[in-house]
């Protein structure tokens, strides 16, 4: 009678241990992967909040060619505080406007769009925004983008041809 050896007690739980170290790696792959999905995520929202952006002063700057107006008349019309300037502003913090666009109040800090008009027909836009996770302070001046801050920045020039 041929006995095969007696190493069955040597071998006593390899296969659960195989089995616990395929689980951990298993695991750990779709660990990687639901933290690419929610990095993929952020970073498309990012994307979508810089193409408004984009979209909404490319907007302002056609209704400025449109308008006809001389440089003098676009600084009064189109810069910060003008009739042109609130009726856009609408806009920009409408429903398909940017996220968290305000005035400052207190503890609050501005994001609202500065349009300067120069003398020469250049115009530059500034927009910023926030996104649902950013704090509401301790950002720096609004008249210029910094790393910390979300913000498009365009600059055009208007010029009629006499």
């Amino acid at each position: 009678m041929n006995r095969p050896p007696n190493n069955t007690k040597a071998q006593a739980g390899v296969m659960l241990l195989e089995a616990l170290i395929g689980i951990l790696i298993f695991s750990l792959g779709i660990l990687s992967l639901v933290a690419l999905q929610a990095t993929s995520i952020q970073l498309t929202s990012d994307a979508k909040y810089r193409t408004d952006a984009s979209l909404l002063a490319n907007r302002l700057i056609g209704q400025m060619w449109a308008s006809g107006l001389t440089p003098a008349a676009l600084e009064t019309a189109f810069e910060s505080g003008g009739d042109q300037y609130n009726a856009w502003l609408a806009d920009v913090q409408g429903i398909d406007g940017l996220p968290g666009v305000v005035a400052a109040s207190s503890g609050i800090d501005s994001t609202l769009p500065v349009v300067n008009v120069f003398n020469d027909g250049r115009v530059e836009i500034t927009l910023f925004w926030r996104t649902p996770g950013m704090p509401l302070t301790g950002e720096t001046t609004t008249t210029s983008c910094v790393v910390s801050r979300h913000c498009h920045r365009v600059v055009s020039q208007i010029v009629r041809n006499p």
